[in-house]
């Protein structure tokens, strides 16, 4: 690796959201940024979300007010800074007698309204339902209330070029095997996936943004301290559609859990998440049946559309790494983050733990200010009012219209993802195409090698996955077949260091 003379100022191991976007701060104020991710950017937790950036109505239950607060007011920042990949959701939220009172539904909405001030969603309401309305008849009312939608997965590519964009040197496939402090300054041990190599990294200060893996660094690093972590793993289900309007749904169930049901992907519907304390290893989680019983049954005990195991088109489960608070419920655990500096013997080191995607952004800031100490040169905070890559148009739609004057042969479909995916930046592979013929080899549901080209070069995609599911969605759509063709490209062209200049000669 060519950093391997460089000290940097900071380390990140972690390629989630947390670790990128603790990356593209540091980097923007000033500091000189190297991230380890052993495997994809996001390929855990940070692509495993309900994809919400919503202030998390059910925690003010638990009195979470502080966090419901940081979060509302993020979900406005983020809403203005990733308008192509975050969009507005109205949810409505049946209501039944036997579960929550209606006058705590409404006061926990009327203080969802006004935690924070709103500037672009509409303030909650109540509801009557129709009988032309998805949900059982016996079901006439609830509540409506607005929160937002992420690609989970493509909020943390985008950080990620953003930290690229301001010097960060982002390694993807390449995993810390060993951190000693040696006179103030970190010594890292780096084994290269791809190659099989290791080399040796050096930075002045480190930080543990590792996710579930949080307390596996702290403990291979001599004398850190640890914070006890509780994992708990949530799983969804991806199915056909399940109603043709174009809302959430938000379902008590009589345990006091909620499930949500999302559009997804024009033509599915994503439900979802349960709540399990979880204690193998993160990489391996996947739904289990009890899972998918629970998440079948509550969705038909309000839904017209009855759906069962068979329905199933894809599942996915993510381990999220919470503050162990002593809760006995898995769901009652706090999504509030701590972030520790600590200089224990040994150069400084910032862990992470705990953490939503929702509050990613401030708790990059404050991750970044406690550095401010080590670094008196540091630069202002400056996320807040920036956009992310690919962000630098008013709306959608008139991205989508202009799209449409300079590309007309473009089909809707293809254009309005590249808008919802990409933003501007689909510019990159879209220039100097003048027919559709110049996208180059199509691979099925829309996936051309212009794009595919576009996502190994600048977008860190190696696999299979990282193209079908973390930087779009098409695994949705493709079928097997196709699934091997872009698989057998990949393996054929892809390497480290040369694929970048083989792909589209």
């Amino acid at each position: 690796m060519s950093a391997t003379n460089t000290i940097f100022d900071v380390f990140v191991i972690g390629g989630g959201i947390n670790g990128v976007g603790i990356a593209n701060d540091a980097a923007g104020r000033g500091l000189n940024v190297a991230l380890c991710e052993m495997n994809d950017l996001a390929s855990a937790t940070s692509s495993a979300s309900s994809k919400l950036i919503h202030g998390g109505l059910r925690y003010l239950e638990y009195y979470e007010f502080g966090l419901v607060k940081k979060a509302l007011a993020e979900r406005e920042v983020l809403l203005k800074n990733a308008p192509h990949i975050i969009s507005p959701l109205v949810f409505r939220l049946p209501h039944q007698a036997h579960l929550r009172p209606a006058w705590m539904i409404r006061a926990g909405l009327f203080l969802y309204d006004n935690l924070s001030k709103r500037l672009t969603l509409p303030k909650s309401k109540g509801i009557k339902f129709k009988s032309t309305d998805p949900l059982k008849v016996e079901i006439t009312k609830g509540f409506e209330y607005a929160d937002a939608w992420v690609d989970d997965s493509r909020l943390t590519v985008l950080n990620a070029l953003s930290a690229k964009s301001n010097g960060a040197k982002l390694f993807t496939q390449t995993k810390v095997l060993e951190a000693k402090s040696v006179n103030g300054i970190w010594h890292l041990k780096v084994l290269d996936r791809v190659t099989g190599e290791t080399s040796q990294m050096h930075s002045k200060t480190l930080v543990n943004a590792a996710g579930p893996w949080v307390e596996n660094i702290t403990d291979n690093i001599n004398s850190a301290e640890s914070h006890g972590i509780r994992l708990v793993k949530g799983s969804h289900i991806v199915v056909p559609k399940i109603h043709h309007d174009q809302h959430a749904y938000i379902l008590q169930n009589e345990d006091q859990r909620i499930v949500f049901v999302l559009p997804f992907e024009d033509d599915f519907s994503l439900i979802g998440t349960t709540d399990v304390d979880y204690q193998d290893d993160p990489q391996q989680a996947e739904i289990s049946q009890d899972e998918i019983d629970y998440l079948v049954s509550i969705t038909n005990s309000y839904f017209k559309h009855q759906i069962s195991q068979q329905d199933i088109v894809h599942t996915f489960a993510g381990v999220r790494p919470l503050l162990h608070d002593e809760a006995e419920d898995a769901k009652a655990v706090t999504r509030d983050y701590t972030i520790e500096l600590s200089t224990n013997g040994h150069a400084p080191l910032l862990n992470i733990y705990g953490g939503k995607i929702t509050t990613y952004r401030t708790l990059a800031e404050s991750a970044v200010d406690k550095l401010s100490t080590l670094f008196p040169n540091l630069k202002p905070a400056w996320t807040k009012n920036t956009t992310l890559p690919g962000g630098d148009f008013n709306s959608r739609s008139m991205l989508s219209a202009k799209l449409a004057e300079e590309f007309p042969w473009l089909p809707i479909a293809l254009r309005q993802r590249y808008v919802r995916s990409y933003g501007s930046l689909c510019y990159r592979f879209l220039d100097g195409c003048y027919t559709q013929e110049d996208l180059g080899e199509h691979y099925g549901s829309g996936l051309y090698q212009k794009e595919l080209c576009y996502l190994v070069q600048h977008e860190w995609a190696k696999s299979l996955d990282d193209v079908i599911w973390r930087r779009t969605k098409l695994g949705l759509r493709l079928s097997k077949q196709e699934k091997e063709k872009i698989n057998q490209y990949l393996a054929s062209k892809l390497t480290e260091h040369s694929y970048a200049q083989k792909c589209c000669a």
